[in-house]
C-alpha cells in the first residue's frame, strides 16, 4: 500500500526545545515512535540546528520542512526572513536535508485586505522560483482567515489563482474552522500539496462556576468552546482527510496541536499516535 509519513509539527513541542534542547527533545519524540519533524517556531541557532542534525542522524529522523517568513509578520517582529536572510535559510535547509520550506502565516498587516494579500503571495511566488534554483519548494500554510470572501471567492482560492510555483500546506482544523469541509478542500488542491497538517477540532463542555448564575460568564464560555484536540479525539474525519491528502500528492502528515490545555505535549502526541495506529497507520510512523 502506498503510504505517507506521519510526524510532528515542532511548534507543538517548542517549550520542550526551550527546556530540554533540540537534541533531547527529538530523542524523546523518537522514543515515542515519531521519525519525522516539521521545524516551526524553533530559533534556528547554530546550537539548535546542530542538535537537530545530530538527532536526525542518530535516531533516524526525517525533517519534512523548515519554516520561514517572507518578511516580518508584524512591524518590528524579530526573526529571519527570506527577503533579508535568504542564504542562511537555504543553508539551514541543506544542513537538515530538507527540500521544503513553508510560510506559516499570512502577515498580520495583510489580513483584511485582498490587495495586500495578493501582493504578498505574488512576491512569495517569485521567492518560490528563486528557492527552486536551490532545489527547495515553498509552501503556504492556511488558517481560517483565508476563508474570508471577496466578491464571492475565498481568499485561499484567490491565493491559489495568483500563484504558480508556491504550493500549499493545508491544515484540516483551520479549514473546518473557516466553515468548509477539509476533505473537499484537500481534493480541490490536489497536485499542489506535499504537506498536510493533522489537527483535530473539538467542542469543550460548558463548565459553570458554583454559585449564582452569571449570564456574562456563561456567554463568555458559550462563544469560546472550540478547542484544538489530539488527533482522533475531536470531530474531524481524520481518516478521510489523510486518504484525500495521499491521493492529492501529500507526502507528509504533520500532527500539530496549538494548545494542549495543561496536558504535557508528549502525552498529547502519544494519544494522537495511538489513535492513528488504531486507524491503521502504524507503518506511516516508520521511514
Amino acid at each position: 500500500m502506498e503510504k505517507g509519513l506521519i510526524g510532528i509539527q515542532m511548534s507543538t513541542i517548542k517549550k520542550k526545545v526551550d527546556e530540554l534542547g533540540a537534541y533531547e527533545t527529538l530523542k524523546a519524540c523518537a522514543e515515542l515512535g515519531y521519525h519525522c519533524m516539521e521545524v516551526s517556531q524553533i530559533p534556528m541557532t547554530p546550537e539548535n540546528v546542530s542538535g537537530m542534525r545530530k538527532a536526525c542522524d542518530e535516531f533516524g529522523i526525517k525533517i519534512a520542512a523548515n519554516s520561514a517568513s517572507l518578511e516580518p509578520m508584524a512591524p518590528g517582529m524579530p526573526g529571519e526572513f527570506l527577503t533579508t536572510d535568504f542564504d542562511k535559510i537555504v543553508e539551514d535547509c541543506k544542513a537538515l536535508n530538507t527540500d521544503m520550506l513553508r510560510i506559516g502565516m499570512l502577515p498580520m498587516t495583510c489580513m483584511g485586505s485582498r490587495e495586500k494579500a495578493v501582493d504578498f503571495v505574488k512576491r512569495a511566488d517569485e521567492m518560490a522560483e528563486r528557492l527552486g534554483e536551490h532545489g527547495i519548494d515553498l509552501y503556504y500554510h492556511n488558517h481560517h482567515v483565508e476563508f474570508v470572501k471577496y466578491d464571492g471567492q475565498y481568499l485561499l482560492d484567490i491565493i491559489k489563482d495568483n500563484t504558480k510555483k508556491m504550493g500549499f500546506e493545508l491544515d484540516i482544523h483551520w479549514i473546518h474552522r473557516g466553515g468548509e469541509n477539509p476533505v473537499t478542500f484537500i481534493n480541490k488542491y490536489a497536485g499542489r500539496i506535499r504537506l498536510l497538517h493533522l489537527k483535530d477540532y473539538r467542542i469543550a463542555p460548558v463548565s459553570l462556576p458554583e454559585g449564582d448564575f452569571d449570564i456574562k460568564a456563561f456567554m463568555g464560555q458559550f462563544y469560546n468552546l472550540v478547542e484544538f484536540a489530539e488527533v482522533g479525539e475531536g470531530n474531524l474525519p481524520v481518516k478521510e482527510c489523510i486518504e484525500a491528502g495521499l491521493a492529492g500528492g501529500s507526502e507528509y502528515f504533520l500532527i500539530e496541536q496549538d494548545d494542549t490545555y495543561g496536558r504535557d505535549p508528549f502525552e498529547s502526541l502519544k494519544i494522537s499516535r495511538d489513535n492513528l495506529i488504531a486507524l491503521g497507520y502504524k507503518d506511516w510512523f516508520e521511514l
